[in-house]
């Protein structure tokens, strides 16, 4: 849920102190208009937007929506000056958004090419700010969110198993978790992927593995019911279809939301 804090302080960074270049008189109709094809997301925010300048928003396209260039993702009316001081901001959220979109959406259909179940995630590599809007663009993208924060899962990384070890960061975290929270445990190598199983991680995560060597780790899993394998680290859409194969549970990629480049848009008034 955005909040009004939230969206002046976006309005603020760009208008600045005296906004000269939007005081243009009358009334004008915006449209934001796709040139070139993706998945659109982030229109809740740039609607939000508009709405906290009292312009009126006569339609818009449902995000997840498949577009092609030229569709109109949304439509506004109201006073011109409020219309262009709501466009750039408007733009750039709903822009970054449906990349990560249609980025998303790119690597799930990849990964479907070799597996119905798995699924393609994201990580917490977000940008400060901004980590709601872009983890609604994953969903929308067909993807799934991961943790949204440190509070939702518990990850014993690489860190915590240097200073206390695989089996002793296990029994550390169990002791301090609820019951209804997970334990997500990174894992180097084939080998220690069953040794964190054992020692009771609800999920395992091969991290930088080769496909071949996640393959190898997922059917040493097998065995543990209910636990969970997850591939990750440097995965992208020209490669997640080789991990998908593996039959591994999970893919997080961070590059669904630090590299996805925006999705190219254009507001048009007066039209």
């Amino acid at each position: 849920m955005l909040t009004d804090t939230q969206l002046e302080r976006w309005l603020r960074e760009d208008l600045g102190h005296h906004d000269v270049t939007n005081q243009v008189p009358g009334d004008t109709t915006g449209r934001l208009v796709a040139t070139e094809p993706g998945v659109v997301a982030g229109l809740e925010a740039a609607t939000a937007v508009f709405e906290y300048l009292d312009v009126d928003i006569c339609a818009c396209l449902e995000d997840g929506t498949v577009i092609e260039p030229g569709d109109e993702l949304l439509r506004v009316e109201g006073p011109t000056r409020a219309v262009l001081r709501g466009e750039r901001v408007a733009v750039n959220l709903a822009g970054h958004a449906s990349g990560i979109a249609t980025r998303t959406h790119q690597a799930v259909e990849a990964a479907r090419a070799e597996s119905d179940t798995v699924r393609i995630a994201a990580t917490r590599k977000t940008t400060p700010g901004l980590r709601g809007l872009e983890k609604r663009a994953v969903v929308a993208g067909g993807g799934d969110t991961h943790r949204l924060d440190l509070s939702h899962m518990v990850m014993v990384k690489d860190n915590h198993i240097a200073e206390m070890g695989l089996e002793e960061a296990i029994d550390h975290f169990e002791e301090r978790t609820s019951f209804a929270t997970k334990l997500d445990v990174e894992v180097e190598t084939v080998d220690d992927a069953p040794r964190a199983a054992e020692a009771g991680a609800d999920i395992v995560l091969l991290d930088n593995m080769t496909p071949a060597e996640t393959s190898d780790a997922v059917s040493l899993l097998a065995e543990y019911d209910g636990v969970l394998a997850e591939a990750s680290g440097g995965i992208t859409c020209e490669t997640v279809a080789d991990y998908a194969a593996t039959d591994v549970d999970v893919i997080s990629m961070g590059s669904l939301t630090h590299s996805a480049p925006a999705l190219d848009c254009s507001f048009r008034t007066g039209e």
